[in-house]
């Protein structure tokens, strides 16, 4: 019986080896298979895609950089906000005060002056739709009389300094012409007499001009009373003298 058994168990043994060795190769095949598919890193790194280069920016148009700048909003401090404004006088840095006389143009109605008491003379072309100051650049800003030549509306005389005898008073310095219609001027003389309350012209002759002068309002000296130009205001006689 025991060399039976000791027959048989070899063979089983065999079997059984055999067996196993059919089977140990695919289950250890079967379990290392997953673990060889994995990646490693240098396939890994290999395997992933190149960057692609940026793509250059489209190159704009003049026009198109223009209209660009135009959507974005300006700064309201920036100097094209104040290429319009320009500086104008504004006359003086208090009211105007009274209007003291007018010198219209025999032959243009819709032309004359206007002479305040305490803002110089005023021009108007167009029957005093708009105003234009003609006085600004002289030495006074109160005015006391103004006319015009009756033979040439073009010649304007001013008298300066207020002819109102008041606490509230301005004076000047003496008395005004211009030859071209208010353009310029130039100082004739009375140039004491502070206060010049009338002016009048002879309509036959220009070069006769007539100028009462107040002189002073709160002391003495000056010139005073009636003066008298033959000479178109080269020199002046005074003709009726007042006392202070």
């Amino acid at each position: 019986m025991f060399p039976l058994i000791r027959s048989i168990l070899p063979s089983t043994c065999l079997i059984t080896v055999a067996s196993l060795a059919l089977v140990l190769p695919l289950s250890t095949f079967a379990q290392t298979a997953p673990a060889s598919q994995k990646p490693t890193p240098e396939t890994a790194a290999k395997q992933q895609p190149s960057p692609e280069p940026p793509k250059p920016e489209p190159t704009k148009r003049p026009e198109q950089a223009g209209a660009e700048d135009e959507n974005k909003p300006r700064d309201p401090m920036s100097s094209p906000t104040f290429n319009g404004l320009r500086f104008r006088s504004l006359g003086p840095a208090f009211t105007s005060g009274r209007v003291i006389g007018f010198a219209v143009d025999p032959n243009n109605a819709a032309r004359y002056f206007v002479a305040s008491a305490s803002g110089g003379v005023w021009r108007t072309i167009n029957n005093g739709t708009t105003w234009t100051p003609v006085f600004d650049r002289e030495g006074s800003y109160s005015i006391g009389a103004i006319a015009l030549d009756p033979k040439n509306p073009l010649t304007v005389w001013v008298g300066t300094g207020e002819n109102n005898s008041q606490r509230s008073v301005s004076y000047g310095n003496g008395l005004y012409r211009s030859d071209d219609g208010g353009k310029t001027w130039k100082n004739v003389g009375l140039k004491t007499s502070e206060h010049i309350g009338r002016i009048a012209i002879d309509p036959k002759d220009s070069n006769i001009v007539y100028v009462a002068a107040q002189g002073p309002l709160w002391g003495p000296g000056g010139e005073r009373g009636l003066f008298k130009t033959t000479d178109n205001g080269k020199t002046w006689k005074n003709i009726l003298n007042i006392s202070h």
